[in-house]
């Protein structure tokens, strides 16, 4: 029987059909004696893939990311690494390298020590250790510090220790737990690209653990979103900001506006849905299915709700009415809290094109919120 061809384009690897995961989750559980950390997990990971874990506190990511490295065993399920079963092969011979949340570096030694340590367990030449310290000291760009301790540095100075130190051993997995908590916020941004221009240097598989949505929506191929040992979700950043498959995933990710309503008309083009708590028939281009008379949520994100004190064309589909009760002025952008008849707050986000004491809109104004049909989506978990 002959094989079928790849099919051309740019396909992303898990697009493919044909693409093979390098890392695969099948069935993965964890028990504790306090209840299930991780319950029933399977996925595919791909090469030079940056792949986040997000989730709350206590959701079950970073036991994820241990078992993936071997520190925990897991009750059932099976990990391979690139076409590997990892059950039987203990930490410190598996293809994976961490960096830890909190670096975990030698205080005793410099950075060059640091980064060398572990290719000197490796029993490597001299030569061959000098070289590669050198070179991903070059590329994280910490030359100048090779002779420097670890308390001589900056937090974002151990921080791409850590990251050398690991990546110096090129394995094929690097694992990443909450690798930039310790960092303020203007050196975290900036890391976050380093992070990412690196990773797409060295090309290997990154696995990190957040509970910072910025920041894993910043960095990621893709996000797996975590909760109660389970993935509710996996997509690109912008598949999960825009299409969210749960309310749980809606209001994780980002801000949003909730409706509740009842399908009338589930089509192949559209859903419509009649909710009191927006006062209006909400119309929805078709993103998920539900039958007629179907209790649901509809979402759309603030900044895709208009505000205008002028009522639009179509006041009777996606445009509700209510009162401005707060204005959160944040520099680039203002949120108005608008309190509609039901008495339900909606928000809008709008770009401050103007100067604050310009705007037309302002506290205790009556005003109209529309939107789009093709920027809403229906949910029915």
């Amino acid at each position: 029987m002959a094989t079928p061809s790849r099919p051309s384009g740019t396909l992303e690897p898990w697009q493919d059909p044909y693409a093979k995961p390098y890392v695969y989750i099948e069935g993965l559980s964890k028990a504790f004696d306090g209840g299930i950390a991780v319950n029933n997990v399977t996925l595919s990971i791909y090469q030079g893939e940056l792949f986040s874990l997000l989730g709350e506190s206590g959701c079950g990511k970073t036991t994820l990311l241990r078992m993936l490295a071997g520190f925990e065993q897991s009750t059932s399920g099976k990990i391979y690494i690139d076409g590997v079963d990892m059950s039987h092969i203990p930490p410190y011979e598996r293809p994976v390298s961490m960096v830890f949340q909190s670096y975990a570096l030698f205080p005793h030694m410099t950075v060059a020590q640091n980064i060398a340590f572990g290719l000197k367990q490796e029993k490597l030449l001299r030569i061959e250790i000098r070289k590669r310290v050198d070179a991903i000291l070059d590329m994280v760009q910490m030359s100048s510090y090779a002779e420097r301790r670890p308390h001589q540095l900056s937090g974002g100075q151990r921080q791409r220790v850590a990251l050398a130190r690991s990546l110096v051993k090129r394995p094929k997995l690097l694992l990443l737990d909450e690798p930039l908590s310790a960092l303020d916020k203007k050196l975290r941004e900036q890391t976050q690209l380093e992070l990412v221009n690196i990773q797409e240097k060295v090309g290997i598989t990154f696995v990190m653990v957040s509970h910072d949505q910025e920041e894993a929506m910043t960095m990621s191929s893709r996000v797996g979103v975590m909760r109660e040992g389970r993935i509710l979700q996996v997509g690109t950043p912008a598949e999960v900001y825009e299409y969210p498959n749960s309310r749980f995933v809606a209001n994780f990710i980002g801000t949003i506006n909730l409706f509740e309503g009842i399908v009338t008309d589930d089509s192949k083009t559209h859903t419509c849905v009649d909710s009191l708590h927006a006062g209006c028939e909400l119309y929805v281009e078709h993103s998920a299915s539900a039958p007629v008379g179907a209790h649901v949520h509809v979402a759309i994100r603030p900044e895709k709700v208009m505000i205008s004190k002028e009522a639009p064309k179509d006041t009777k589909r996606n445009c509700t009415k209510g009162t401005v009760r707060d204005i959160a002025y944040l520099g680039d952008v203002s949120i108005y809290y608008v309190t509609l008849t039901s008495g339900q707050v909606t928000l809008s986000t709008v770009l401050n094109l103007v100067r604050a004491a310009e705007r037309p809109i302002q506290w205790d104004d009556e005003v109209y919120l529309y939107w789009r049909p093709e920027n809403s989506v229906v949910l029915t978990s």
